[in-house]
């Protein structure tokens, strides 16, 4: 059964979302909340599997909810699915860099909708690369010569092979597709990724890519 919490300013959305949930098997919607406070709250006590996020909240914003919530969360994290209505938005990458494990469009249907929360539920890997990087290298450069933004991680605690799998994450390829290019196994792979993500701090497999692009280790249309 995956547990959701669902975070929405309009009830009629969070409604509809709940009602979906619970009459789909395999799913229990664990709460419902307005805002990224009650979220925040409702994180700790729920302990979902999966938190369905609306990017554009009134007071706290999902990327400040989604922060606080991963930041807070005891093991295992919840992993967040961001809802947004376009695909090239700033909160949504945001949202990302925050430790998001992917983002949907409203508009989309109830059975991808399910099969979103499912596959971010598993740890799968959720959207097209291609979206994700047309997404990240919309933002990445412009965000990163911000005045304020925060470094990006230092990637010299990482191994040389640690590093050519960041890069082709990045460039989107899944872990059997990095074990044929490596020659390695799919094991070996998604070892070195997990490895990867435990020195970066890393949430995601998305926060995985904007890190690459921000560090420099890729470049847009590199």
């Amino acid at each position: 059964m995956t547990r959701v919490l669902v975070v929405d300013d309009q009830f009629l959305i969070r409604a509809g979302l709940v009602g979906l949930l619970n009459a789909a098997p395999g799913f229990e919607a664990v709460g419902e909340a307005g805002n990224g406070e009650e979220a925040v709250l409702l994180a700790a006590q729920a302990r979902p599997d999966v938190i369905l996020m609306d990017i554009r909240l009134p007071g706290m914003n999902g990327i400040e909810a989604t922060e606080r919530i991963l930041a807070e969360a005891a093991a295992p994290t919840p992993r967040v699915l961001v809802l947004t209505t376009f695909d090239l938005d700033e909160y949504v990458y945001g949202a990302l860099r925050a430790g998001a494990s992917g983002f949907l469009l409203k508009d989309s249907g109830p059975e991808r909708l399910l099969a979103a929360v499912a596959a971010v539920g598993g740890g799968d890997a959720l959207f097209a690369p291609s979206v994700t990087r047309r997404l990240v290298e919309a933002f990445a450069h412009q965000l990163r010569s911000a005045p304020d933004a925060p470094p990006p991680p230092d990637l010299d605690a990482l191994t040389s092979r640690e590093i050519e799998v960041l890069r082709l994450v990045s460039r989107g390829l899944s872990n059997p597709e990095i074990a044929s290019r490596l020659s390695i196994s799919e094991a070996t792979a998604k070892t070195h990724l997990n490895r990867t993500m435990t020195k970066l701090h890393l949430n995601s497999r998305a926060q995985a890519v904007v890190v690459a692009y921000e560090t420099g280790l890729v470049t847009p249309g590199g």
